[in-house]
């Protein structure tokens, strides 16, 4: 298992004491990883202190404001690509039956395209496919580390070190069209409104549908996913 996807995975999990209790833990698992770089082990410093030893509550609720009121910084991937449109829903589809032709079954209601998910399964993946996983949200990855930069949120640094932890170098212009979209006041709830009142999300039966980038995830993880066989019928 790589045990710092792992790690991030729980770090940018909903704050539980179970997760406070595991911090020191989980800060070790990272402080030791080689393949960061000593400025990023000592950058995310700071957000596990505040997780182990911040108030519960209050790390609730700046959790809730900071993901869960805003599109732009969403942990949902494919958010990022397909907004709620039916090639989202396609894409999900595929991605779940990823998951469970390699054995692997969320266990949690978050969407299959939700990052926490996503990295533990990766976390028990071959080194290179999840590298090349991680590498095909590099330019997502930059995009939300800038915004929680610029909201001088302390996680901004877990977005480096997956773009670390990837080797890619993301592609500028990917990252510059998604910064372009305007921001949302996480306490104007009209404004939240405004944004979410969407296409309702579709799950439709296409996973080819969508742009290049999610079916080059999709299709580098199915490649190296043993497939299950299926009893022949009687």
């Amino acid at each position: 298992m790589d045990r710092s996807l792992k790690a991030f995975s729980l770090i940018l999990s909903y704050p539980t004491q179970d997760l406070q209790a595991a911090m020191p833990e989980i800060g070790g698992v990272l402080a030791a990883d080689r393949r960061l770089t000593a400025v990023t082990r000592r950058a995310l410093r700071p957000l596990i202190e505040e997780i182990a030893q911040s108030d519960i509550y209050d790390l609730e609720e700046r959790f809730v404001m900071l993901f869960d009121r805003s599109r732009t910084i969403s942990l949902n991937l494919f958010e990022h690509v397909h907004g709620e449109s039916r090639d989202r829903g396609g894409a999900m589809v595929s991605l779940m039956e990823t998951y469970r032709e390699a054995g692997f079954e969320p266990m949690t209601s978050e969407l299959p395209d939700h990052l926490p998910v996503l990295l533990e399964f990766l976390s028990t993946r071959p080194t290179t496919e999840a590298r090349e996983t991680l590498a095909d949200a590099a330019h997502i990855f930059q995009a939300l580390a800038a915004r929680l930069e610029r909201r001088e949120s302390l996680y901004a640094p877990v977005f480096a070190a997956l773009s670390q932890l990837s080797g890619a170098t993301a592609d500028v212009e990917a990252v510059a069209e998604l910064l372009e979209e305007p921001e949302t006041d996480p306490n104007d709830l009209d404004a939240l409104d405004a944004v979410w009142e969407e296409s309702e999300v579709v799950f439709g039966p296409d996973p080819n549908a969508g742009c290049p980038q999610v079916r080059d995830m999709l299709s580098r993880i199915e490649a190296t996913t043993p497939q299950t066989p299926h009893p022949a019928a009687e």
